[in-house]
């Protein structure tokens, strides 16, 4: 980096940008783990569902009458309930409780976590910087998402028995969805920083973020009792032993691969895939779609899943 701001760090530069990290993202860490999560307040049907999905007496009837209290979150549900993603009979469902059956009360939790968070990115009212960043982050995540469902979906498409069926397209979805949480986190934090009297340069602040992003999205995922799956896409490490053919983990990084080939991206050379037959299949064939073929596919796959 060749900003202004870097002038004064000479040979000492990541050494001092260690220390600004560590205590910028301590106070963040610190947050989370004492239960003060630093995020604007989302709704509190979205606490309320993630609470009754920590208890193990809670019924669907449970989550979907906390469910009513928030309208627009219903209609949402309700919607990608009916999805092409989500609605694997074509049978379609009018009523909040019937959509939570068919969802059941996890992937109902994810739902609403997903969309409460990316409203949020939307409608922050931070800085110019800080709501550009979010801004961006929501897209991104939707894109990623996408892909995710893209490959997911390809993957089930060439297995030729029933070992991938595992697999669920909406999970890959919704994991794509909050994979980079922490980012959320560490600019609300950032623009508190900067409104508690602070200064703190917008590069280094970047330069945080894209270091601590991952253990502050673990933190975050971890503090709501996402699963494994969606805490190792969000630190891009597998968190656990896994006995599948293919991990979630492995269909972000296949998806990741895709975005970077798309975007000509020059540390592709650098990224490593594990991936199987059919995972090499989906890459093959989603590698071989044109920019207007690829592009279209996101838009439907998005679409289709009722965000």
């Amino acid at each position: 980096m060749n900003h202004l701001s870097f002038f004064w760090l000479t040979h000492d530069k990541e050494k001092a940008l260690n220390a600004l990290r560590t205590e910028f993202s301590q106070q963040v860490t610190s947050n989370i783990t004492s239960g003060k999560i630093q995020l604007p307040p989302i709704p509190d049907v979205v606490l309320k569902i993630q609470k009754l999905c920590t208890l193990e007496g809670t019924m669907i009837k449970d989550v979907s009458d906390t469910l009513l209290e928030d309208p627009s979150l219903t209609a949402i549900v309700i919607r990608m309930a009916n999805s092409v993603v989500f609605n694997h009979r074509n049978i379609t469902c009018t009523d909040v409780l019937t959509a939570v059956s068919r969802l059941g009360i996890f992937r109902v939790r994810d739902i609403v976590t997903a969309q409460a968070i990316e409203q949020l990115k939307y409608s922050s009212d931070l800085n110019s910087e800080c709501n550009a960043l979010l801004r961006k982050s929501a897209a991104k995540s939707r894109e990623f998402a996408a892909v995710m469902t893209m490959v997911c979906e390809e993957i089930l498409k060439e297995s030729t028995d029933s070992s991938h069926d595992y697999l669920e397209p909406e999970k890959a979805l919704l994991s794509g969805l909050l994979a980079d949480i922490g980012l959320f986190c560490l600019v609300n934090k950032y623009y508190n920083y900067l409104e508690e009297g602070n200064y703190l340069d917008l590069d280094v602040a970047l330069h945080i973020f894209e270091k601590e992003c991952n253990p502050i999205s673990y933190h975050v995922l971890n503090h709501w009792q996402f699963d494994e799956d969606f805490l190792s896409i969000a630190t891009n490490k597998q968190i656990s032993e896994n006995s599948y053919p293919i991990s979630y983990l492995n269909i972000a990084r296949i998806a990741n691969h895709l975005l970077m080939f798309r975007n000509n991206d020059d540390d592709i050379d650098d990224h490593e895939v594990e991936i199987t037959l059919e995972g090499a299949e989906a890459l093959y064939t989603l590698s071989n779609l044109t920019n207007t073929q690829f592009n279209d596919r996101i838009r439907e796959t998005l679409r289709s899943s009722g965000l």
